[in-house]
C-alpha cells in the first residue's frame, strides 16, 4: 500500500466511518499562488488566511478533536523583512476576528505553540487572550504553530525535562512534554511538495501522509474531504 496519495477526484460526502483525532497540516504554497497572479506575496497570505478559517472551521464541524496548522516555521525568519511584518500583522487581524468569533460560538479552542522569542508583545498578549478566553470550551483545539520548528519542541521538551530533575528521559516523558498531544494522525500538505518541513517530527513517527498539487489558497473543503477519505482507507498498524 502506498504511503502517499495526490488528490482524488472531488468527493462531497462529508459522512465518514473513520476520522483522525488528530489532524496536521502544512499551509503551503501561499507565495506561487500570488506569484501566478503577478501579486505580492502578501495578497498569497492573505488568501492562505481566509482557507485556514473554512478549513478550521469544518474540521471542527466535523468532529476532529485536534488540529495542528503549521502557520510560521523558526526558519521564516529568513524571509525578506517586508514579508515577515506582513505576516505578523496578519496574524494580528486573524487573532482580532478569531478570538471574537470563537470566543461568541463558545466552541473551538485555540492554542499557539512555537517559541515566543521574537514575536513582538503585543502579538503575545493576543495570543494569550485568545487561549485564555476559549481556555473552557469543549470543542476542536486547534493548535496554531508560530515560530516553530520540530527539532526545536524535542530540544525544548527536553530541557523542560531538564528543569525537572530528569537525569533520564523515556519516550512517554518526551510525549509528555512536547507541544501537542496526542500524536498526529494523518498530515495533509498541498503546493505539491512532499516533505514534513521539520513539522510535527516527534508526533509524526506513525502518521499517515497526504500530499496535493493544489496551492494552499485554492484549498477547499472537497480537497479536505479527498484527504480524509484516503484516511478511512488505510491499514494502520504502527510498525507492527
Amino acid at each position: 500500500m502506498a504511503l502517499f496519495s495526490k488528490k482524488d477526484s472531488k468527493i462531497c460526502s462529508t459522512e465518514f466511518a473513520v476520522l483522525p483525532n488528530h489532524l496536521g497540516i502544512i499551509m503551503d504554497g501561499n507565495g506561487r499562488w500570488a506569484k501566478n497572479r503577478g501579486l505580492p506575496r502578501t495578497a498569497g497570505h492573505k488568501a492562505g488566511a481566509n482557507v485556514f478559517r473554512t478549513i478550521s472551521d469544518e474540521c471542527a464541524r466535523l468532529g476532529i478533536k485536534y488540529v495542528t496548522f503549521y502557520a510560521f516555521s523558526t526558519e521564516n525568519w529568513k524571509r525578506p523583512q517586508e514579508e515577515v511584518d506582513a505576516l505578523m500583522s496578519l496574524f494580528m487581524d486573524y487573532l482580532l476576528e478569531a478570538k471574537a468569533d470563537m470566543t461568541k460560538a463558545g466552541t473551538s479552542k485555540i492554542k499557539f505553540i512555537g517559541e515566543r522569542r521574537g514575536i513582538s508583545k503585543e502579538l503575545l498578549d493576543l495570543m494569550d487572550e485568545a487561549e485564555q478566553e476559549t481556555a473552557s470550551h469543549t470543542g476542536t483545539t486547534v493548535y496554531l504553530a508560530i515560530n516553530y520548528g520540530g527539532r526545536q519542541e524535542i530540544v525544548s521538551a527536553v530541557n523542560s525535562l531538564i528543569a525537572q530533575g530528569k537525569t533520564s528521559v523515556t519516550e512517554e516523558d518526551i510525549s509528555a512534554n512536547v507541544y501537542t498531544v496526542p500524536d498526529c494522525d494523518l498530515i495533509i500538505r498541498p503546493s505539491g511538495e512532499e516533505r514534513l518541513s521539520n513539522f510535527l517530527l516527534w508526533q509524526a513517527a506513525y502518521s499517515e501522509f497526504w500530499y496535493s498539487d493544489v496551492l494552499w489558497p485554492d484549498f477547499k473543503k472537497d480537497d479536505l474531504y479527498s484527504a480524509l477519505r484516503e484516511f478511512e482507507k488505510r491499514n494502520r498498524r504502527f510498525g507492527g
